[in-house]
């Protein structure tokens, strides 16, 4: 599951991207990420990485039927804030998503993030 990492203004954010079988939709999801240690406090290559956490929003992508409109669904019951330039960012990463489907659909091929 790949996933896409940015900072704003001392915070971190996650974008994950995996396919939903129950829904048959790819899922984008924006969280807040969380600070790992992966390695050696000597390596810095393997200090401070962060990890997506839970989503606070999700944009499901059908990829089988080009007629199914993307869905979002919020998940904030602590009440998030989102800020502005994140949330765009998101939103970018999930039209790239919709489009790469929607692509993918009329050549006949399968949707892959790779």
């Amino acid at each position: 599951m790949p996933w896409e990492l940015r900072e704003h203004a001392g915070r971190h954010y996650a974008v994950l991207f995996h396919y939903a079988l129950p829904d048959d939709a790819w899922s984008v999801e924006l969280s807040e990420a969380r600070p790992t240690s992966t390695g050696e406090a000597d390596d810095p290559d393997t200090v401070g990485t962060h990890l997506p956490g839970a989503p606070v929003l999700t944009v499901l992508v059908p990829d089988e039927d080009p007629e199914l409109e993307p869905t979002v669904r919020i998940f904030s019951p602590e009440g998030h804030v989102v800020p502005y330039e994140i949330l765009r960012w998101f939103m970018e990463q999930a039209a790239d998503q919709v489009e790469r489907c929607r692509v993918a659909f009329e050549r006949g091929e399968p949707d892959e993030l790779g």
